[in-house]
């Protein structure tokens, strides 16, 4: 009687490599550096919401953006953090849910970078 042979090592579903791993983390690279681009233009035009204000609307206004904009520029480090995390996890089936939620995050959190920039500056 021959012994039973079990087959080669063949990669169960949770660790072998998962072929499109780079989709999500692609899509929202195209789709979360425009959108990062965008917002940080409109950011960096804000200022000029307060051209004709008064001297006391103007000095509001500049020191709630002199706020506002380091902390855009720090939610902005955040979404790319998001981005790197979602390139850097490694391509394995295992990774996937957690590739494609950062994935998901990183847009959504340019958007929210946004709405608290202007939720912070003191519009005239």
């Amino acid at each position: 009687m021959t012994p039973t042979s079990t087959p080669a090592s063949a990669p169960t579903p949770d660790t072998g490599r998962h072929p499109r791993a780079f989709v999500a983390p692609l899509v929202s690279t195209l789709l979360t550096l425009p959108v990062a681009a965008v917002a940080f233009f409109f950011v960096g035009l804000a200022p000029m919401a307060c051209d004709s204000c008064g001297d006391a609307a103007s000095d509001r206004f500049d020191a709630s953006y002199n706020l506002a904009f380091p902390v855009f520029g720090f939610g902005l480090l955040v979404v790319l953090v998001l981005l790197l995390s979602a390139w850097a996890l490694p391509w394995q089936r295992r990774n996937a849910a957690a590739r494609v939620w950062l994935a998901v995050i990183a847009p959504a959190a340019v958007v929210l970078d946004f709405i608290v920039f202007h939720g912070l500056v003191d519009w005239p």
